[in-house]
């Protein structure tokens, strides 16, 4: 089973939004999914029990059971999931550092903003120590439409630090009200931009993936 891990020390990057829609499409595209909400607050969780979808399986590790992440992911594995999609908190905390090492990729969700930027300086230096240089990437989201000088800024910084997943996310309606609707993007929207572009964020993340393994 393979593990993707949605990280930053910064809240309101899409975390959520980004675990949700894209364990939907790696489950439409084949995978048995299981999304495991790491984060206190739960939100993960709440879009998942409203949900009447068999996949992708929906739940929360509390945090007394962090510690046995490792073991809670093997037992997935045995039970035939292929996919494990981990959202965490969205500050420095034991959840985010444990779903790192679990990680085969770790996702580090970012604005094109100045202050999410930087934010994402502490998580690189914790991938960093856990030895994890060839296993993140950033994801720019809630991007501008059309071209933009703040978007492509952000982007050249980025990628001074590490690898960018393609494509970056725009700012589209259809997430929010897709997460408002206990449903992925591509489910709500299924012909839309916004799910057009999760489907081709899934494919990035499963040819690195592939590529790192190989």
């Amino acid at each position: 089973m393979r593990t993707i891990a949605l990280v930053t020390q910064k809240g309101g990057a899409g975390k959520t939004s980004i675990s949700a829609s894209l364990s939907v499409a790696a489950s439409e595209a084949g995978e048995k999914v299981a999304a495991l909400d790491l984060d206190p607050q739960g939100s993960l969780a709440a879009w998942g029990d409203g949900r009447t979808a068999d996949f992708p399986a929906v739940d929360r590790v509390k945090p007394e059971q962090l510690p046995n992440l490792p073991a809670i992911l093997q037992a997935l594995a045995g039970q035939g999931f292929t996919l494990a999609v981990l959202d965490t908190t969205g500050m420095a905390s034991t959840s985010g550092n444990l779903a790192m090492q679990a990680a085969d990729l770790a996702l580090i969700p970012a604005r094109p903003s100045r202050l999410d930027l930087q934010a994402t300086m502490p998580t690189i230096e914790t991938l960093m120590r856990f030895g994890m240089r060839d296993r993140f990437a950033f994801v720019l989201n809630q991007c501008a439409a059309g071209r933009s000088a703040r978007t492509t800024e952000a982007a050249s910084g980025l990628g001074m630090f590490g690898v960018l997943a393609e494509p970056a996310l725009t700012l589209r309606a259809d997430h929010q009200d897709a997460l408002a609707s206990h449903k992925g993007v591509t489910e709500y929207a299924p012909d839309g931009k916004a799910a057009d572009e999760i489907r081709q964020l899934w494919a990035w993340a499963d040819r690195k993936m592939k590529a790192n393994k190989a």
